[in-house]
This record gives structure tokens, C-alpha cells and sequence, in this order.
């Protein structure tokens, strides 16, 4: 089933989401080399950064991925609603952990403890990913299932 949030018949959603993940997922591979490896300063300065760009970028692949949300019928609708509510969760716990990192500043001594929150988003992602998967694997959502078998190419 072909989505509305398309680019000549590719689907957006499916193109952003690496970007977030990717993102998020490095910056809490930065924090375990913080906490447990070298305590360099550097690795909690880029686990922030790559933080607010995951967020950054999450927010941004939401865009597409609510159009073709409301576009769904309503069986992978509801696994989409819940795909989508995990989502906006796993911002919310990143964006309370930019928050707590940024207002603990330099000398935040409570500033890399903050693993553990980004290990229960990750965990969460880990699952909204799995939803998402199923939505395009067990449903079709954005397949274009009118292109297969006639030859056309994107």
C-alpha cells in the first residue's frame, strides 16, 4: 500500500528514520565509553551532540511518518498509533535528557549517570523499530505493491 509522504513513488518515512536511530544509538555508545571507558570529557560533548541531532532528526522523519499515518486503514492504523506514541516517548526521554545534561553544564557530576535514560529509550526504540517493521513487512505499508511483477521502476 502505497503512502502519501512519497518521493517519485519512494516513501519518505523509511528514508529519515536511519538518521535518528543511528544518531541516538551512537550517542549512547559515547556515554558507555564515558562512563566505563575513558571518562574523556570529549565522548559526554558528543553524546549530547549526536543527542539533540537524533532528536533533531526524529522530529523531522515524524512529519511524514503522521501523513502516512493517516492515511493507513484502520488495522495497521493501530499498531501505527502505538508505533507512533513509542516514538514520541523515546523523544520526550531524549529531550528531558538533553535537558538534564545542559543544565548540569561542564562540572555536571550527575551529567554522565544519565546512561541509564538513554539505555531505557534505546531499549524503547528497539521496539517501535520491531512495530515498524511489522507495519511494513506483515502489512505492506508503504510497499507499492502496483509496481511489483509489471516492470516499473522508481
Amino acid at each position: 500500500m502505497r503512502t502519501p509522504a512519497n518521493i517519485a513513488r519512494h516513501p519518505v518515512h523509511p528514508m529519515l528514520v536511519p538518521f535518528p536511530i543511528g544518531l541516538w544509538v551512537f550517542s549512547f555508545i559515547c556515554d558507555l565509553i564515558f562512563t566505563f571507558g575513558s571518562g574523556a570529557a570529549v565522548w559526554k560533548t558528543v553524546a549530547l551532540y549526536t543527542m539533540v541531532g537524533g532528536t533533531i532528526g526524529a522530529l523531522v522523519a515524524a512529519i511524514p511518518g503522521l501523513i502516512d499515518l493517516l492515511s493507513l486503514p484502520p488495522e495497521p492504523r493501530k499498531t501505527a498509533i502505538i508505533h507512533m506514541s513509542m516514538n514520541l516517548t523515546i523523544v520526550v526521554l531524549f529531550a528531558i535528557n538533553i535537558w538534564l545534561r545542559v543544565s548540569a553544564g561542564d562540572a555536571g557530576a550527575g551529567s554522565n549517570n544519565l546512561t541509564w535514560l538513554s539505555l531505557v529509550a534505546i531499549v524503547l526504540l528497539l521496539v517501535s523499530g520491531w512495530l515498524g517493521g511489522k507495519l511494513v513487512y506483515e502489512s505492506g505499508v508503504a510497499v507499492d505493491t502496483e509496481s511489483i511483477g509489471t516492470g516499473r521502476r522508481g
